[in-house]
């Protein structure tokens, strides 16, 4: 059975050159930006992906704190990294999201990432295709 859905955003980026010395401009103009291999100045596509899938991430833990009818007025912080991985096979992704939400209970916090992991779609999309971690950070002392 297959799910009925609605496109709600396409984001469309023109990119030449690659990921050694490219440029990726967005058909809207908000994104234009020099690409270089990581350790170069400019943004590698792991820099690009990162923030994407932590940006959606942290929203998706705001969904899931809705869901529960909890408001997070604290901060959520999120630390994410994408590794570019070589092996004899060839180059692969592995990612990791380190996680912290001020302000709730740890085993709540727990469950929020968890059902943000859920719902999230670059959780979707990397599940099953790419080792991830995604860790809550330990509370701050005072």
């Amino acid at each position: 059975m297959s799910e009925t859905s609605k496109v709600v955003y396409t984001a469309r980026i023109h990119t030449t050159g690659g990921r050694k010395h490219g440029v990726s401009r967005s058909s809207d103009g908000y994104l234009d930006i020099r690409l270089a291999a990581p350790g170069r100045i400019g943004t590698n596509p792991e820099h690009l992906f990162a923030a994407a899938w932590s940006a959606c991430f942290e929203h998706a833990i705001r969904l899931a704190a809705q869901r529960r009818n909890i408001t997070l007025s604290a901060g959520i912080t999120i630390d994410a990294e994408v590794n570019l991985n070589v092996a004899a096979s060839g180059d692969f992704l592995s990612a990791g999201l380190n996680v912290s939400i001020r302000g709730v209970e740890r085993d709540l916090a727990q469950a929020l990432v968890d059902e943000a992991h859920e719902i999230c779609p670059y959780s979707k999309a990397t599940r099953g295709n790419i080792d991830v971690a995604i860790k809550l950070a330990e509370p701050v002392s005072r």
